[in-house]
């Protein structure tokens, strides 16, 4: 892991702290002064000893115009969420249906390793796809039906409609 600079630091600190404070408030039943005082405390301790591990970005990911395109991805990830559930929902409930299990790999554009893993995430999470591996740029995915075993095809059924927003994110 590499050493970050003291304005790096801080960055990803302020960061971790905002999103930490916007939970804390988001789980908060009142707005009394003493909840906010101790959740700026509680939120800032846990933001020192922890802004190495779990802050992925700088600030700047809190543009506005990354933040459209989060709550973009939400409403596209909802979307395959629900097809995928209806797709294993009915080859569960129709035996008959055939399945043709197998592991697919592609290429994928994304250049850091939190936007991959958001990628891997959200295959895995689409009930009919599991990530099971990421070499470099390479991802390895179990897929309950193989269409394709074109890269470039299973990419296009699998991955694009996700990484084409996280490039724009990312």
């Amino acid at each position: 892991m590499r050493e970050f600079t003291l304005n790096e630091k801080l960055e990803r600190f302020i960061l971790n702290w905002l999103l930490l404070m916007i939970v804390w408030i988001a789980f908060t039943t009142t707005f009394a002064t003493e909840e906010v005082v101790i959740g700026l405390i509680v939120t800032l301790i846990i933001s020192l000893l922890s802004v190495r591990m779990f802050t992925c970005c700088k600030i700047s990911i809190l543009a506005p115009k990354r933040i459209y395109y989060m709550i973009v991805y939400l409403f596209v990830f909802i979307i395959a969420l629900i097809k995928a559930n209806f797709d294993v929902a009915r080859r569960v409930l129709t035996p008959s249906l055939p399945i043709n299990p197998g592991i697919v790999k592609f290429k994928t554009r994304l250049k850091t390793d939190y936007s991959k893993m958001v990628l891997a995430n959200s295959i895995t999470l689409t009930p009919g796809t599991l990530s099971v591996d990421i070499i470099d740029d390479t991802f390895y995915i179990h897929w309950i039906e193989v269409k394709t075993t074109d890269p470039e095809k299973a990419y296009k059924d699998i991955a694009w409609q996700f990484e084409k927003i996280l490039l724009k994110i990312f």
